[in-house]
């Protein structure tokens, strides 16, 4: 019999514990783990709302949800997130409860206890909304079982999440080359010995937390570059943004959970990478290319995570994941793509209920007309 609650949490250092001590039971990806779920938390979570499933006084699940509220409207919960748009500038991707391996069946119960639960006492009914960021299929499909017999589950969007299956490519013996396009291979190919000279392609990891920091200062200056360039400010004008990483980087760089890579051609700098290391996957989180200095031919975007790819797939490591966007360079290095889901769940007859259910509507209006 499984036992699920909800609580105000009013000691995060407790539940860092418990959290930790699920993982070692759960296969979570990066971003359910402790190290970003807990970064710059009481921030983050000013009103959090921690779910607990238990079965046989044994922690089977845990989700810790932020409650945004609006003044004669019952709270939303947000998973992994604040419900604010500077919070929740960092973008959280493979998101979802954390659950012990092997109980995925408990998902659509999670989702509907904190849909429908009170947190307090006194209160009346749910909590209207429910928002789940970057959500994969089971995430999606227990949403929908969550709902049945009054609900709407409401598609905000979905993005294709590109990757490369380095184990499959090692179980098959072929080489990350041989698996792309003929024109992918003859371009990637072009820009190496383009790049190569100026002198030997090289990696630089950094040597301590200074020198990441270091690493991430010099890659925003080339990212945020880049989006000026196309009249956008770029993830790094955030403070907000920036304050995060830098405080991860702290969290994460001890544990060997995350990858700053400066990639170079005579020692000369032309691209950074800044990836996620957790349980056999690279999960590519932002990056910044010196396009300024390009030569002809040089492609310092692609060149950049060819380099990594195969440092990666040398070292071990499972799959290397583009994460959310179809950009053309994901789809290019690709072997495989999953979609990646942006959702509210609402009751039927909530207002936010009933205006899901006209946003349904039209989009199914839409696609219709596009089909005449």
């Amino acid at each position: 019999m499984v036992h699920i609650t909800l609580t105000r949490p009013s000691d995060l250092v407790a539940v860092a514990a418990r959290w930790q001590a699920l993982e070692t039971r759960a296969d979570p990806s990066f971003f359910q783990s402790w190290t970003w779920v807990g970064c710059l938390a009481k921030e983050r979570f000013p009103d959090p709302i921690l779910l607990v499933a238990e079965e046989d006084g044994r922690t089977v699940a845990l989700a810790l949800f932020n409650r945004s509220r609006r003044r004669f409207v019952p709270g939303a919960l947000h998973l992994g997130e604040s419900g604010g748009v500077a919070l929740d500038s960092v973008f959280v991707e493979r998101n979802g409860p954390l659950i012990e391996r092997g109980r995925d069946d408990l998902l659509a119960a999670v989702l509907r206890t904190a849909l429908n639960a009170p947190v307090a006492a006194g209160e009346r009914g749910g909590h209207r909304r429910l928002v789940l960021s970057g959500v994969d299929e089971r995430h999606l499909l227990a949403a929908r079982a969550a709902i049945a017999g009054g609900g709407y589950v409401c598609e905000l969007r979905a993005r294709p999440a590109p990757f490369v299956d380095l184990a499959a490519l090692r179980r098959a013996g072929t080489g990350f080359l041989q698996n792309l396009s003929a024109n992918t291979r003859y371009q990637l190919r072009r820009s190496a010995r383009r790049y190569a000279e100026a002198g030997p392609l090289a990696i630089q990891r950094p040597a301590d937390l200074a020198d990441a920091w270091q690493f991430l200062d010099e890659l925003a200056v080339l990212h945020q570059a880049t989006w000026q360039r196309r009249g956008l400010p770029g993830m790094f004008a955030s403070p907000d943004f920036l304050r995060f990483h830098r405080t991860l980087l702290a969290r994460a760089l001890p544990r060997g959970e995350v990858d700053l890579l400066r990639m170079t051609a005579g020692g000369r700098a032309f691209g950074y990478l800044y990836n996620f290391r957790f349980r056999g996957r690279v999960l590519t989180y932002q990056s910044g290319f010196d396009y300024a200095a390009a030569g002809p031919h040089e492609k310092p975007g692609m060149t950049s995570h060819h380099l990594a790819i195969e440092a990666s797939a040398a070292e071990g490591m499972d799959c290397y994941d583009f994460l959310a966007g179809a950009d053309r360079y994901k789809t290019s290095l690709a072997n495989g793509v999953v979609p990646l889901h942006w959702l509210e769940i609402s009751p039927r007859w909530s207002v936010e209920g009933m205006l899901n259910g006209l946003h349904d509507v039209a989009q199914a209006w839409r696609g219709w007309e596009r089909r005449r």
